[in-house]
């Protein structure tokens, strides 16, 4: 019997709204979360539950629900990768009509993470959720890395996807780097065309990718948890020394989530069991 109860993470969806026809789903959309993801965070012995969103004009209604009556039953928010956000959602015209990113999940997501934000529940950010973030804080983005910063390094490479990687670098001193107190670099996937352009207000940015100096992660300097990476560390193998392990950063955010639960954190747990079997 367990001692204490699962934590329970909330993930948002991507969105799917132009169905393939041979999913047998009509014109009704689809809301989904990728496996690996949720794979990642119960790795952890966290529970996963995908909040759908709530809108008023379907054909079934679900009552007097709101965002915030998941936030009260929820311990922690990821906000997954996915389509581009929006440039309309930071006060741009989209370049090029194949970056006009999803509005409706922009608004979805925006309004999820300020809940959470409001209820002082930790926030993780992934890839888009990096994003997401910055322009939830006032900040804006680059639509497309290699139009509008053309001496870059290639970040996104639609060939071999997750398998494309460039090292990063930590700002030293920050919250990331001390959980990785013996490098000052790593090698990270890199799957974004998009890119954080101004910094959202009181946003730091904790790592950039070397050499170009793109943000590959930020955190707010408010008073609750909200970080955000540009990669997918659910994607990097811990078997490959060459990958950076995602495990610190995944046990930063749960233990943030178990803390502001009132949970004992993974550590104390580990050593209340040690305490236990030594006394057998």
């Amino acid at each position: 019997m367990r001692a204490t109860r699962l934590l329970r993470i909330g993930l948002s969806p991507r969105f799917l709204h132009n169905v393939p026809p041979e999913l047998g789903v009509g014109r009704r959309g689809i809301q989904y979360l990728v496996e690996s993801i949720a794979h990642w965070v119960m790795s952890r012995d966290a529970l996963i539950f995908m909040i759908p969103s709530i809108e008023s004009g379907g054909l079934i209604r679900r009552g007097n629900l709101s965002v915030t009556d998941y936030v009260n039953e929820l311990d922690g928010l990821i906000l997954q990768g996915g389509a581009d956000v929006s440039p309309v959602t930071y006060g741009e015209v989209p370049l090029c009509e194949a970056w006009q990113g999803d509005r409706v999940r922009d608004l979805y997501e925006l309004e999820l993470l300020r809940a959470f934000i409001d209820q002082k529940k930790p926030v993780l950010g992934i890839c888009r959720g990096l994003q997401l973030i910055n322009v939830a804080f006032g900040g804006t983005l680059y639509q497309d890395i290699a139009t509008q910063l053309p001496n870059t390094i290639g970040h996104h490479d639609a060939e071999i996807y997750d398998q494309n990687f460039h090292e990063i670098e930590f700002v030293p001193g920050s919250r990331l780097a001390a959980l990785y107190p013996d490098r000052a670099t790593a090698r990270v996937n890199t799957i974004h065309h998009q890119a954080v352009k101004a910094l959202g207000e009181n946003l730091v940015v904790e790592a950039r990718a070397k050499p170009d100096g793109i943000v590959e992660a930020l955190r707010w300097t408010g008073d609750s948890y909200v970080f955000g990476v540009q990669w997918h560390p659910e994607l990097h193998d811990p078997r490959d020394p060459n990958q950076l392990d995602g495990t610190p950063i995944l046990n930063e955010f749960l233990n943030c989530a178990r803390e502001r639960a009132g949970l004992p954190t993974a550590e104390a747990l580990a050593h209340a069991e040690a305490l236990a079997a030594a006394a057998v």
